[in-house]
């Protein structure tokens, strides 16, 4: 997450930084203001549960210095710009008798814009029934928030939903700078933190499918035939504009889309490849689930010393994560670290990462994971459960994990979360706290050997036997003159195969 360096206000003090608003807000307006946070104020990591993190220095190695640029306040010319830390203010509405929902949507804003690296000055909300189909905000408070840009020196606005292209354009028009909404930051936090070759071209499909009906002309001058009937030689006031420059961007934009989708397509051999070599071994596989920043890679971490990024951030990590962890009685597993997902998921997203997602789907446990210190509990878990839905898990058995209870001020609020699900494990994975009682859940719920076999396997088969080991569950084994004695349980499919080392039972 890039680091404030612009504004005087303390790095930890994230709440006083937005609501730092000089002079009352303007009519019909509110500011947002609660002690609610979608980031934690500060951040431990244990670097021998998480690894070196060498990502996370990566992530932070580029900053600037607050008083060394000379860079002149005339930014018209946006090519020759330095690369800069935006300055933004965030603009919601929100109906009446939902102003709390508002301002953790708000807050939520707040800490994607400050995970793409922007610093966010002010977070306005107007209370309207709908937003207005021409500027959002209407052109009343429209031209009160260009006054409020103007007096913080912001260069960019963000809404707290998806904007249509004709009331991006408009509201830009009346405020003078840029304005974007909630999904064009989240395709831009992807676009920072992919790194495999598939996240890469999942983000790019994205982000095309979220420009294409955005392109914006700059008129006849970018007009590249000579079109209508003039070509033909049907003379004077025949001639038309021809192909213009959008045009071109459309149809590029279409072709590149097309060479994505098959590249994506091409990836997903290899990935059917390993998931039926877990298949063919009869490998159980757990997939964690939940919210962004609810610490799936931190729970991954601890449980099997993965070393994935762990970072207080949004999106910290994009690629699926798979490692093998154990039973108590020595049963192997995967375990499956998967994007994690916000309220108001851009649907181009969920498309693109489909082929990620099916993971979540092939899996025989759902681990979900849910920030117990967040100010929504309820809507983490219904936002995640929406997006399993979608990829037809629900009957899949699932384990509710509260994460991060070390951060909870008392037990009243564990009895709060209890009440909202009663069968949840209370975790920390900075702490350890409830970690072996979800490894013993895990143990409980995943496919279990449930076929016992008597075999006697020769002693040049160690192959066997260490198959045995690694699939199954050894009740006995006894040396004898012809080989090696094996009680053991296996499943289905591993007792056809062991047919020919299959002795009857004394």
């Amino acid at each position: 997450m890039s680091e404030n360096v612009d504004s005087p206000v303390e790095s930890d003090d994230v709440v006083a930084r937005v609501l730092a608003h000089a002079g009352a807000p303007a009519a019909g307006h509110t500011v947002f203001g609660s002690s609610a946070q979608a980031l934690q104020s500060s951040s431990h990591y244990e670097e021998s549960r998480d690894g070196d993190q060498f990502d996370r220095e990566d992530r932070q190695a580029l900053r600037r210095v607050a008083g060394l640029s000379t860079e002149l306040d005339d930014v018209t010319e946006v090519e020759y710009r330095q690369l800069r830390i935006e300055r933004v203010v965030l603009i919601g509405i929100y109906t009446q008798g939902n102003t709390v929902d508002a301002e953790n949507s708000m807050r939520e804003l707040y800490a994607l814009a400050e995970t793409a690296g922007a610093v966010v000055l002010d977070g306005l909300l107007q209370r309207r029934a709908n937003p207005d189909p021409s500027t959002y905000f209407g052109k009343g408070k429209a031209e009160e928030l260009r006054g409020i840009v103007a007096a913080s020196g912001a260069d960019t606005v963000i809404a707290d939903t998806e904007l249509a292209p004709s009331q991006r354009r408009a509201l830009e028009d009346i405020v003078k700078v840029k304005v974007i909404d909630r999904t064009a930051v989240i395709l831009d936090i992807f676009s920072q933190h992919a790194k495999s070759r598939e996240g890469k071209a999942q983000v790019e499909l994205a982000q095309l499918e979220y420009m294409l009906p955005r392109l914006r002309g700059w008129g006849e001058a970018l007009s590249r035939q000579g079109g209508g009937a003039g070509g033909s030689g049907d003379g004077m006031g025949s001639r038309g504009p021809g192909e213009t420059k959008i045009e071109l961007d459309r149809r590029r934009i279409h072709t590149r889309m097309s060479r994505l989708r098959k590249q994506i397509k091409g990836f997903a051999p290899a990935r059917e490849a390993k998931r039926a070599n877990r298949n063919r071994f009869e490998v159980p596989s757990v997939a964690i689930v939940g919210y962004t920043n609810a610490g799936k890679s931190s729970l991954l971490n601890h449980i099997t010393n993965a070393g994935v990024l762990v970072e207080n951030a949004l999106f910290a990590t994009l690629d699926a994560t798979v490692r093998k962890s154990v039973t108590a009685d020595g049963r192997p597993y995967t375990l499956t670290d998967t994007v994690g997902f916000v309220r108001n998921l851009p649907h181009q997203l969920v498309e693109a990462f489909r082929s990620t997602l099916e993971e979540v789907g092939d899996s025989d446990v759902i681990v979900h994971v849910v920030d117990a210190s967040h100010p929504d509990p309820a809507s983490q878990l219904a936002t995640v459960r929406e997006v399993i839905a979608e990829v037809e898990a629900r009957e899949i058995p699932e384990i509710v994990v509260f994460n991060k209870v070390d951060l909870l001020q008392d037990d009243d609020q564990r009895l709060l979360l209890r009440a909202l699900e009663p069968a949840a494990i209370f975790v920390s994975a900075r702490t350890g706290e409830g970690v072996a009682e979800l490894q013993a859940r895990i143990a409980e719920l995943v496919p279990s050997p449930d076929v016992q076999v008597e075999l006697l396997v020769p002693y040049d088969r160690g192959d066997v036997v260490a198959g045995l080991h690694d699939r199954g569950r050894i009740l006995s084994t006894e040396y004898v003159e012809g080989g090696t004695r094996v009680s053991a349980m296996v499943n289905g499919m591993d007792e056809a195969a062991l047919k020919e080392f299959s002795v009857v039972s004394a």
